[in-house]
Formats: C-alpha cells, sequence, structure tokens
C-alpha cells in the first residue's frame, strides 16, 4: 500500500507505555530508538498518555503522537486503530501480540513467547483459551511476524504453523555498558536502599519465575548471614507455596529479604550495578532482558539452563537447572567467588544490538512495501 508521500508511514501500537514498566515497553524503546533515526520513514506512536511517549522517543520532524480515545483494548482493536490507520494513511502498523481484525494496511505483529501453551499450569485456563486464538488468528493476518528469540520462534512455529517468523532479539542500553567506580557505587547504595552484599532478581513475581527456589537456597545454605536477597518487580500472580515457605521464616531471616515493587530506569540501573550476583531461576522465558543487562554492568550473573535462556552461551558455565537446589547453589558459589570476565559483555553485545534488530525490521519492511 503507497501514498503520495515518498516516506513509509509506520504506526507504532505503544499502548503499553501507559502501564508498568515491562519487556514489551523495553522492546518497543529499544528498536524503536534505533529506527527513527531512517528519515525514509514517518513513525506514528500512538498511545492514551502521548506526552510520555515524546520523552521515550523524543521529537523530530518524521516522528508523530497520536492520543488514544478508548480505555478497553478491544475497543481500541475493533475501533480506534482502524479509524487511525484510515484517517493518516498508514502503510505499515505494529502490534504486540494482537492486531485489529479490520486490514487497512499492512500489519507487524511481535509474539514474545507463547510459554501459556508450553506451561500451562502457569497460566489461568481461559487466559490460555482466549489468547491461542487471538495470537494465531493475528499471525496469519499479519504480512510480518516477528519474535524475539530462537526458542520463541521454533515454538510459534510448531504450534501455529506460520512459516516466516524473523527473529528481532531484545538488547541492552548503551547505559547500561558505561563503566562506574565500583566502591563509590556501592556507598550510594548502601546510603540510599541500606543494600550492601546482596543477591539481585528482577522479575515480576509470579510461580512460573521460580522466586521460590531462589528463596529456598538463600535460607537453606544459611547466605542470609552474610547477604540480603532483593526482588524488583510487582506480584502478578500470587504463588501460594512461596507464601507458605517464607512465612514460616524467622524474623531474623525476613529482615534479610527486601521487595521494591516500583523503581524507575536510572534506580534500576544503580540497584543492578550493585548486585554481589545477578539470579534468574525462571522455568519458563520467552527471552530475559535483566540478566544482559546486569551482565552489561560486569556484575556476576546466572540463569536458568531452559527455554530462551539457554541460548546464553556466552555465561554456558553458570547457568543451572531451575529444579536443582544444589546447582542453583553451586552456581551462586562459582559467581561469588569468580568476577565476570571482561569479555563476557562484549561478547553478550556482538550477539544482541538494538541497531542490528533495527536493520532486521527495517529490511522487512522496505521488502514488503
Amino acid at each position: 500500500m503507497k501514498n503520495n508521500n515518498k516516506n513509509i508511514r509506520l504506526l507504532v501500537d505503544c499502548h503499553v507505555f501507559d502501564g508498568k514498566p515491562q519487556g514489551t515497553t523495553t522492546y518497543l524503546k529499544g528498536i524503536y530508538s534505533e529506527l527513527i533515526k531512517e528519515k525514509s520513514i514517518d513513525f506514528y506512536f500512538v498511545a492514551s498518555d502521548a506526552e510520555n511517549l515524546k520523552k521515550v522517543f523524543g521529537t523530530q520532524k518524521n516522528i508523530y503522537f497520536i492520543p488514544l480515545y478508548f480505555n478497553n483494548k478491544f475497543l481500541r482493536l475493533l475501533i480506534e486503530y482502524p479509524y487511525l490507520i484510515k484517517k493518516h494513511k498508514i502503510d505499515f502498523a505494529h502490534f504486540q501480540y494482537i492486531v485489529p481484525p479490520l486490514k487497512l494496511c499492512k500489519y507487524i505483529i511481535t509474539i514474545h513467547d507463547v510459554l501459556f501453551i508450553d506451561y500451562p499450569k502457569y497460566f489461568p485456563f481461559w487466559y490460555r483459551i482466549k489468547n491461542r486464538i487471538l495470537f494465531q488468528v493475528s499471525s496469519y493476518i499479519s504480512d510480518i511476524n516477528l519474535t524475539v528469540s530462537e526458542y520463541s520462534k521454533e515454538q510459534i512455529q510448531m504450534h501455529f504453523k506460520v512459516k516466516n517468523i524473523y527473529v528481532t532479539p531484545n538488547a541492552v542500553e548503551d547505559k547500561y555498558f558505561d563503566s562506574f567506580n565500583r566502591e563509590q557505587l556501592k556507598d550510594q547504595v548502601l546510603k540510599k536502599y541500606n543494600l550492601k552484599d546482596y543477591f539481585l532478581f528482577v522479575s515480576r513475581r509470579e510461580p512460573r519465575k521460580n522466586h521460590l527456589n531462589l528463596l529456598k537456597v538463600f535460607f537453606l545454605y544459611n547466605y542470609y548471614q552474610e547477604y540480603q536477597l532483593v526482588f524488583v518487580g510487582n506480584q502478578d500472580i500470587i504463588d501460594d507455596e512461596y507464601v507458605k515457605f517464607y512465612s514460616n521464616l524467622d524474623l531474623k531471616v525476613k529482615e534479610r529479604i527486601l521487595y521494591f515493587d516500583k523503581l524507575n530506569e536510572n534506580e534500576l540501573l544503580t540497584i543492578t550495578r550493585g548486585a554481589t550476583v545477578s539470579i534468574y531461576p525462571s522455568y519458563a522465558e520467552g527471552f530475559g532482558i535483566p540478566p544482559l543487562e546486569s551482565i552489561a554492568c560486569g556484575v556476576p550473573t546466572i540463569c536458568s539452563n531452559t527455554t530462551a535462556m539457554k541460548d546464553f552461551d556466552f555465561i554456558e558455565d553458570y547457568l543451572f537447572d531451575p529444579n536443582s537446589l544444589h546447582d542453583l547453589n553451586d552456581k551462586i558459589l562459582k559467581s561469588i567467588h569468580n568476577n565476570i570476565s571482561s569479555e563476557i559483555p562484549n561478547r553478550m553485545k556482538l550477539k544482541y544490538s538494538w541497531n542490528k534488530s533495527a536493520r532486521i525490521l527495517y529490511n522487512l519492511i522496505k521488502n514488503n512495501d
């Protein structure tokens, strides 16, 4: 679909920026902060709080910010997005997971994962039924299908029978690679957050993320005597087993466990830099941005060896079985006693960069125009 203007008109659904930070906000910010440098595309960023998007992407001649009227996501998909696409003569529209059923331009969709199919016990029944239908239909309607990891690509192809899926991997902002004075940073973290030596896990709290096994290792192997355990992320789904185990801990142990629901980007960067070890014990992930951020900061990082995180071959000696407390403990001990090699962040940066992902998307758009 062509318009009279030489530039391609690309609408981007950015409604996720109206809520709490999550993987999709990081993905959109990362890939489009690079892609907007391409002057042959006009970008139409859409969200309820359009002014907030200006802070995210900045203002330049080829960027337009459009406020949404409807708060209901189904009304947006059924009515508002088709209206905006027609009004602004859009050529491509990029959505996350679900696209509008009425098609007035070419659609780009990013399905980050289909973990609810492969790990159903972690997701509510109606969530699984609804999203399997919506995701699959959306993938059929779309002209360009994207995902963020080879693991997710394989699973989407297997379940939805979609032939052409392209991987635009997540990456890490450059600021995470910046050098810093570690001693000054630790003093800052101590003064502001009362944190000294601590293990860090950045993730929303739900059973799939496996906070329970990390808590068990922290207690059973007596790490609480020397370290604090820091969880960053809001609670999405209550884990009854975690609640039961935590409630039976002595007060002296509980006092060593801290929760941060809301941190801005700079606060998260500071706490990530100050960690003794960053730990990511999830049973299942579509990608996993926080481990990459801690690696970029030079923090010893250990990850589960399942699903998408098994692709993090630059830390293959620090991957563990999320079902094994013994393996998790071994990797923690190894991380404490070995500083991260300076080569690991460099290897990671070569494999994952927003510029590379933006180039992939740009070429797909140009070839489909």
